[in-house]
């Protein structure tokens, strides 16, 4: 359900960058988002052609550009790609690591006519 917020957020900040560029029409949004941000795509468009309907934004399809998790070793300071479920550092092979990217969700840009 968080969706909903997330699109609501997403269809206010691509509106007012719209309307700062003197766009009439939003075409498509480029999204960023991370491997372990939670952010389900088919629930975002959902919410988004719901939300944007009878805005400058409605019918844009929204581009998702996805980001893999990396994890950083607190132990040895090494970055990597988790495999599947395994968490652990591939140099040390402790399990005490921190998620260096892959959280993130956002606006990367917008197609505008």
């Amino acid at each position: 359900m968080h969706e909903q917020n997330i699109c609501e957020s997403l269809l206010a900040l691509a509106v007012k960058h719209a309307e700062q560029a003197h766009a009439t029409r939003i075409l498509r949004i480029y999204l960023v988002v991370g491997e372990y941000s939670g952010v389900v795509d088919e629930s975002v468009e959902f919410y988004f052609n719901f939300l944007s309907k009878g805005t400058i934004a409605e019918g844009a399809d929204i581009e998702f550009m996805h980001i893999p998790a990396q994890l950083r070793c607190r132990n040895c300071d090494t970055m990597f790609v988790p495999e599947q479920l395994n968490l652990h550092c591939p140099n040390c092979n402790e399990q005490q690591v921190e998620i260096a990217s892959g959280k993130e969700m956002y606006l990367e840009s917008l197609e505008v006519e």
